[in-house]
């Protein structure tokens, strides 16, 4: 079965108020180190890995900000990625950006360079809200973005939105939903505002300078959301991801379904084969491992059976198509219900999951609470 290929890349412009991940200002000078870096783990895997998991499914350029790079490197990254890897026909070719690091000669030029699903994380359409969280964009720039990427040709974008901010009221995200709704997106992501350890705004809530929204008004915000976007034409097909018709991740998907997936670049994570490993944060430690002629692996655990059982429940649990019992059975030659039977038992007497013509899923009442859900199985 082809694999999905996830590419960190680790600069921003500057970063979020909000975000833990892996990233560095941009500069000249390491991103050049990067990408000679990046190449050398590309054809390092290109010349370990067996032919069955050299075929790609999926391809996702994250970070940090990729769209912040310099001309030409991110169509450098995806054609040495051609050359090293079997690419199957109609991959799903995904690439994030924000909105305001995009012109319309950028989109293009990443169009033509093979990305075919453009993912912009405008988050908020209110001007207040978006200077809260540290975003560099404006609301004017995130709609000229969309302008952008359709003229250039793109037609599976994607639109990244968070609920749950410091000071949003319910009518804003209400408004925030309508407004990109408009705007014709194939695909919406709607995440509720983590506050991570270390974050600035983490650290701004623990001194009292600002007030977290309430739970209470954060689940309101949810439920609004797959009530207004159902009415709007998405489909809710996962926790926090809404489509149209034939517009699904594919790339998430292989997050959700469990299977084979390849993660390149500093402090990206991966699922082979029953181990999970994850690369080295720091970029020069990242850089020193490769042209040492090492894999630049941070950790490395290979998952018991019993757990790889429960990530797959969890996992297929997200999806509100559920988890398909038979597959399960064929994958690992036990039924659900001689390992789980009795978390199953009790989530079901809950009322928090439904189990229905060979299919576990989360009930209405189970999605709003599916992290209590999970905690069953891991």
């Amino acid at each position: 079965m082809a694999i999905g290929l996830y590419i960190h890349v680790p600069f921003c412009l500057r970063k979020c108020l909000y975000c833990d991940f892996v990233s560095y200002p941009l500069n000249r000078e390491q991103a050049d180190t990067y990408l000679d870096s990046l190449i050398k783990e590309i054809n390092f895997y290109s010349e370990t890995l067996c032919p069955e998991n050299k075929k790609i499914a999926t391809i996702f350029v994250g970070g940090g900000t990729p769209t912040c790079l310099m001309p030409g490197y991110l169509e450098r990254i995806l054609e040495q990625i051609h050359r090293a890897f079997d690419i199957v026909s109609q991959a799903e070719i995904s690439i994030e950006a924000n909105p305001g690091t995009v012109d319309f000669e950028k989109l293009k030029g990443l169009k033509e360079a093979g990305y075919n699903r453009l993912s912009l994380g405008v988050q908020s359409t209110h001007q207040d809200l978006l200077r809260s969280i540290g975003r560099i964009h404006s609301f004017r720039e995130a709609e000229q973005a969309v302008e952008f990427a359709r003229r250039a040709g793109f037609n599976n974008l994607n639109l990244d939105l968070i609920f749950g901010l410091p000071g949003q009221t319910l009518e804003q995200w209400r408004r925030t939903l309508e407004v990109v709704a408009a705007w014709r997106p194939e695909h919406l992501s709607c995440y509720g505002l983590q506050l991570e350890e270390g974050t600035p705004l983490a650290d701004a809530v623990d001194a009292g300078k600002t007030k977290v929204c309430p739970e209470e008004l954060e689940l309101e915000m949810y439920l609004l959301g797959i009530k207004t976007l159902s009415t709007l034409g998405y489909g809710q097909y996962e926790i926090s991801n809404f489509a149209r018709p034939n517009f699904l991740c594919q790339h998430n998907l292989i997050y959700w379904h469990n299977n084979n997936y390849l993660g390149l670049g500093p402090a990206a994570h991966s699922f082979m084969d029953g181990t999970r490993f994850s690369n080295v944060s720091s970029l020069e430690e990242y850089t020193r491992l490769l042209f040492s002629g090492r894999r630049p692996i941070e950790e490395s655990r290979t998952l018991g059976r019993e757990e790889q059982m429960g990530d797959t429940i969890f996992l297929g649990l997200r999806l509100t198509e559920g988890l398909e019992l038979n597959a399960f059975k064929t994958r690992f030659g036990v039924c659900v219900s001689e390992v789980f039977g009795k978390q199953i038992k009790k989530l079901q007497q809950e009322g928090l999951v439904e189990l229905h013509k060979g299919i576990l899923k989360l009930t209405d009442k189970g999605v709003p609470v599916a992290n209590r859900v999970f905690c069953e199985f891991v």
